[in-house]
Parts: structure tokens; sequence; C-alpha cells
């Protein structure tokens, strides 16, 4: 019994069942995991895979349409005001107030969350510090570039000591570098303050920082693990092959070499153990000329797409064109 309430102690996130429904549409189709306490977890997807929905779920934005959850112990439905005390949430969209300063924008943020006003003054400055921001504390947010208004939000959600800090697709928009630079600030913060993170991306290489990824698509969890683990398990290397005729290329790779393959990302694509002991092979026997060849080492997309048939850009690029085939049919249909 014991074990059993230790268990649920150093659970962070617990969620059995989750769904969520928009009129007819499935955003969330019943998804269950656990985030332990001080880990960092993701979400890694293409967007419209329902991580959004499932993180405004877990901050009591959105009421589930089924299942339950817990956040810090707490129900995200029967105890909300519990939960949010105990969560910090820096959304996808920008959410601060350009024309205040950086310590205007957390005094506010003090002041909705009830903090002492005695610890006000120095947790600021803690936070400030801590992603790198102590020096422009005065200065109006309308001054600062973008992965330093992203640096202030993370401060932002700090400021009331949170338990859980929740980050939605907190680089995106970002150039390399900058992505780089705010995944510095976040680590160093997980050290500091002892806090679990959860946070969304369709971004490969900021999935990586994650102690472990659950993989999103269509609503559902199709794998979750650790990233290396989950990499592992493809067990194939990635070729990607352009050539003069793509259609009697996978039709020879398959009736040659008995391999399965697809386009995927303007290019053939396909797995092979062994990779670059492949190519040699494939320019001598595939009979179609070859014009480029890709091999690499597999990827978090290589996983997505052992589970999904498609890679993470390509399944962004057919909901961007489902959105867009959506918004038309209801502007011709609202003009009958």
């Amino acid at each position: 019994m014991m074990e059993a309430n230790d268990n649920q102690s150093a659970l962070a996130i617990e969620v059995r069942g989750l769904v969520k429904t928009f009129d007819e549409v499935e955003a969330v189709r019943g998804v269950d995991f656990e985030v332990e306490s001080g880990e960092v977890f993701g979400f890694l997807g293409p967007n419209g895979a329902g991580k959004t929905t499932t993180i405004n779920m877990l901050c009591t934005l959105v009421t589930p349409t089924a299942g339950w959850a817990k956040v810090a112990g707490d129900d995200v439905v029967r105890e909300r005001d519990d939960v949010r005390r105990n969560i910090g949430l820096v959304f996808q969209d920008p959410t601060l107030d350009n024309y205040l300063t950086a310590v205007q924008n957390l005094r506010l943020h003090a002041e909705l969350y009830g903090l002492q006003r005695d610890v006000v003054a120095p947790r600021m400055r803690q936070v400030l510090e801590m992603v790198g921001l102590w020096e422009r504390k005065d200065s109006a947010v309308g001054t600062f570039s973008g992965g330093m208004r992203r640096r202030l939000e993370i401060a932002r959600g700090m400021m009331h000591s949170p338990r859980v800090l929740f980050l939605d697709e907190p680089t995106i928009g970002l150039d390399p570098q900058t992505r780089r630079s705010i995944w510095s600030y976040i680590a160093e913060l997980k050290e500091r303050e002892e806090i679990t993170i959860f946070m969304t991306t369709h971004y490969m290489d900021e999935a990586e920082w994650c102690d472990r990824i659950a993989i999103m698509d269509n609503g559902q969890i199709v794998a979750l693990d650790a990233p290396d683990t989950l990499k592992a398990q493809v067990g194939t290397d990635r070729v990607m092959i352009q050539t003069e005729d793509d259609d009697a290329a996978i039709a020879a790779l398959q009736a040659r070499f008995g391999v399965g393959a697809r386009m995927a990302e303007g290019a053939v694509t396909f797995g092979v153990p062994g990779g670059e002991e492949f190519v040699p092979r494939l320019f001598a026997d595939l009979g179609v000329p070859i014009k480029a060849v890709n091999v690499s080492r597999p990827t978090l997309d290589d996983v997505f797409m052992s589970y999904t048939g498609t890679t993470i850009r390509d399944a962004e690029e057919d909901a961007g064109k489902n959105r867009n085939r959506m918004m038309m049919q209801m502007m011709h249909g609202g003009r009958r």
C-alpha cells in the first residue's frame, strides 16, 4: 500500500482515457500517459495532432469530453483552482503586454496569482536573471526580440514557483540559434527549480531535449518512450533518392530488393539496415537512373513514419491542405 502511495506522489501528471470532441471532430481520442515529477516530457507531432488541445485540458482551459486527468495530484475538472495554482503556462501565441516593461509584466502576473508583496521583488530578480534579462528589466517589451520575449514569457510562467511548467511550442517561429539558446535556459531552469516540464513541439531536435516523448498523430499517442529508445526500435537507416522515374523506382525497389518505399518530402524514401552499404547495390541493380541519394541514421521523424506511414512535415502539409479545403467549402457554402 505504501508503494502505491509513493508512486502516486511521484506522478506530476496522470491521464486516463482523455477525450475532447468539438462538434463532430474528435481532436483527442482517448489518450493515456503519466509524467513523473522532475521529468521533461514532450508531445511530438504535426500541427493539428491534438497536442495543444491536450495541454489546454491539463491546464483547465478546456473541459474534457470524457476521461480524466490529474496535475500535481489535483483533478483538472473538480479541482481546477488547485491545478492552476500549481502550474505555469507559456502559450503558443505571445501574451505579453508590449507597452509594459519586463518588470511590469511580471508584477501583474504576481498580483493575479496573489504572491505576497515581500517575495515579489526578489522572485522577479531571480527569474529574470535565470533567463538573462535582468539588465533589460525596465525596457518596454515592445523593444525585445522574439527570443527575448519568449524568455520573458518563460520567466513569467515561473514567477509563482509552479510544480509543473507547460510550454506549448516554446520556440515556434524562432531561428535555430535562438531556439538552442531558449533550450539552454529551459535546461538551467529545470536544474535550479526542480520542476516538471511538459512541452509540445513539432521540431525533431527540440524533442531530443526530453527525457521521454509521446508521439501524437490524429489525436492519439502512437508511441511513448525515451528518444534514443524509440530511434533504436526503428532498426534501419533512412535512404532518400531522387530519380528520373519515381514510380518505376518504387516498383523496382520492391521487385528487386523486397524493399517497400514511399514518396516523402519529394523523394523516394525507404528504410534498410546498413544504408551506406546498400547504396552501391542500389546504383548497380535498381535499373532506374538515380540523380541524388541521401542516407541518415534513424531520427524521431523515422519513428513517426514507422508508426504513421508519413513524415511530420508531410503530415503538416496534408493538414494544411485539409484546413484550406474546409475553409473553401465553408466560403462557397455561405454564398449559396
